[in-house]
């Protein structure tokens, strides 16, 4: 793709060899095999890997940082109705400059302290290690932190105690609510790539420099979100102590280092994703393959030129995936072929991708009691429960995108959102089955053994998830997309950063413009204008793009694989009817999770009927997050 990925340039050197003499170039292979042969007794584990690239040289400076951000112990406030001490306006840099955004709030169970009042409304804390709250002490209490940054929205710091701990600290938990830089926020401060995910970094690093002054493990972090959050909290789960975030976290004067000189680390133990949009550097590709070949309305209507421009997306998204080199459990490498219908969907990762959707649907059957009330979710069916009254998860707070079923511009989208009303009740699984089948046959349902077997790909995505975005779905032709937004720079609010889109306009310009529809030759020179811009750090978009894709900390197709720590812990959670983004987003990262040697665990599911929510196979998505992180802990040593 471009020079900041593995794989292209190597190619080329390789075939400009092939004609040089032929003595030099046998030498040129000769030297390289004995090399590879050193090495590969050298070869050094991914640990080791790891941890060499994430080493950080402390500085006097550093040290002398620290000390200003110690937390003051004698500040504390209580809430008597949760049992709860608190702290809010706890700054994580020296150098911030949003009181709205740059600051944390920390919420602390009463059981873990033992509190002296230190002045008429404020209290001097003491860690108690003695007492327990549903089995965690204040040496192993877990600290989770949300991130709830739909559409890449800025959060807010605390400004007084936060009703939304309650349930957390009552499970045990330290609460820790970050305010961190985004897209809505009202200040004039940068909300852009990376300097969300920084400030996150940063009260990490604060909390871990103030370790001896607070309940809790901060070996045990948990960050959780959804939508944009969850793409954050991804990120959170994958750029551990990157070396790449440096330069913004001094930035903001962020503790690198404690007050005795050790290096501080941002690194987190798990990480919860409900519908993360993320993997920008392929999401129009992947949008374009997954749904919008399939699309035959709108900005995908035969003859346009955007339609055109949507093929040659879905074509290119085929040959990055097979430079992937995704895995199944079973040690599959997953492939896209060439296919006589459709844009490569044949291979073994398309089959791997339906295998996933007849999974979701089983799920479901499994889940659900019929007679069954659908809702008003995008697609045919609702979120699943067990009492057969189906309903969203509780809690649920708005996406901050548009809704299902509308492009970016407000139209409606393409092709259709569902086929039976919002409200139907399914008094059997036959009947629901049938609804699926109603214009055309694609579920065949085995009653003894109340699972389904799906046939068509194609015919899931016509009458389950359609393409809910016009062509550009997250890098937009005029820039109109919210991500446009994540990669501005000075004096431009919103910034084109899609490398292949550029290169393909580029090669088929002439061919696009022979289309119908407006195609416009200034289209090549935004992007290629955009592509060149620098941020205030000196960054390029592609090194801002880099920073917000975990796909690039932990697949080796890119360079940035081995370069950060990585968490042991992941849930992850999509509503497979959304048309936000394509079902290879969560897939591929839920694939190259499984395949990092620095993961333990990945507890992933595709849920049936439901769109871009907190999606849950059965019950409350906080109530499933609390037991997920006890689950896991109950297998940890302290």
């Amino acid at each position: 793709m471009i020079n900041e990925i593995k794989g292209v340039s190597m190619t080329m050197i390789r075939h400009k060899a092939i004609p040089v003499i032929s003595g030099l170039l046998i030498l040129l292979v000769t030297t390289t095999a004995c090399a590879r042969t050193a090495s590969h007794t050298k070869k050094q584990t991914t640990q080791q890997k790891v941890t060499k690239a994430t080493k950080l040289s402390v500085t006097k400076r550093d040290v002398s940082n620290a000390k200003k951000l110690l937390l003051k112990t004698s500040k504390w406030r209580y809430n008597a109705k949760h049992q709860v001490y608190y702290q809010v306006g706890v700054r994580y840099g020296t150098k911030t400059t949003s009181k709205t955004y740059e600051s944390m709030g920390i919420f602390i169970p009463a059981q873990y302290v033992t509190a002296t009042k230190s002045g008429s409304k404020t209290y001097h804390l003491k860690v108690n290690s003695k007492r327990k709250v549903n089995g965690y002490s204040a040496k192993t209490a877990p600290i989770v932190m949300p991130i709830n940054t739909p559409g890449y929205a800025a959060q807010a710091a605390p400004t007084g105690y936060d009703q939304s701990s309650a349930k957390y600290t009552k499970a045990g938990f330290i609460y820790v609510l970050a305010g961190c830089h985004g897209l809505n926020q009202t200040d004039k401060t940068n909300g852009s790539a990376p300097w969300g995910v920084t400030d996150l970094k940063a009260a990490v690093r604060t909390l871990r420099l103030n370790q001896s002054r607070l309940a809790g493990n901060t070996n045990r972090i948990f960050t959780f979100g959804h939508s944009g959050g969850g793409a954050q909290s991804s990120l959170m789960g994958t750029t551990g102590d990157s070396k790449q975030y440096l330069k913004y976290l001094r930035a903001i004067g962020a503790p690198l280092a404690t007050t005795s000189g050790q290096a501080t680390s941002d690194a987190i133990m798990g990480a919860m994703a409900w519908c993360p949009v993320t993997s920008l550097d392929t999401a129009n590709e992947a949008y374009e393959w997954n749904m919008g070949q399939y699309a035959t309305t709108g900005t995908r209507k035969s003859g346009t030129w955007t339609k055109a421009l949507s093929n040659d997306l879905a074509t290119r998204y085929a040959k990055y995936l097979n430079q992937l080199k995704l895995k199944n459990t079973d040690g599959t490498t997953l492939k896209l072929n060439n296919s006589g219908s459709g844009i490569y969907t044949s291979g073994t990762y398309a089959k791997y991708l339906k295998q996933e959707v007849q999974q979701s649907l089983n799920n479901f059957l499994k889940d659900t009691t019929f007679p069954y009330k659908a809702t008003t979710m995008s697609g045919p069916s609702g979120a699943a429960k067990q009492s057969g009254s189906q309903k969203m998860p509780s809690g649920q707070k708005p996406s901050g995108k548009k809704p299902s079923g509308q492009s970016s511009t407000g139209k409606p989208a393409s092709g259709s959102m569902g086929q039976q009303s919002s409200g139907k009740t399914y008094k059997t699984v036959q009947a629901y089955i049938k609804s699926l089948n109603k214009k055309q046959t694609w579920v065949h349902y085995n009653a003894k053994t109340n699972t389904a077997t799906i046939t068509s790909m194609a015919a899931f995505v016509k009458y389950c998830k359609t393409a809910s975005k016009d062509v550009g779905a997250f890098d937009g032709l005029t820039r109109q997309q919210t991500e446009n937004q994540l990669f501005a720079t000075t004096g431009h609010t919103s910034n084109h950063f899609d490398h292949t889109i550029q290169q393909l306009l580029k090669q088929n310009g002439s061919r696009y413009a022979q289309a119908s529809g407006s195609y416009r030759s200034s289209y090549l020179k935004a992007y290629t204008q955009d592509l060149k811009r620098r941020d205030n750090q000196g960054s390029t978009i592609q090194q801002r793009l880099n920073l917000y894709n975990p796909m690039y900390f932990l697949n080796s197709y890119y360079h940035g694989a081995n370069t950060s720590k990585v968490a042991k812990y992941w849930r992850i959670r999509t509503g497979i009817n959304q048309g936000d983004a394509a079902l290879t987003v969560e897939t591929n990262l839920k694939l190259a999770l499984q395949q990092n040697a620095q993961v333990d665990s990945v507890d992933f599911a595709t849920v049936w009927g439901q769109g871009h929510t907190e999606a849950e196979r059965t019950g409350n998505h906080e109530t499933n997050f609390i037991k997920w992180v006890n689950r896991k802990l109950q297998a940890t040593a302290d």
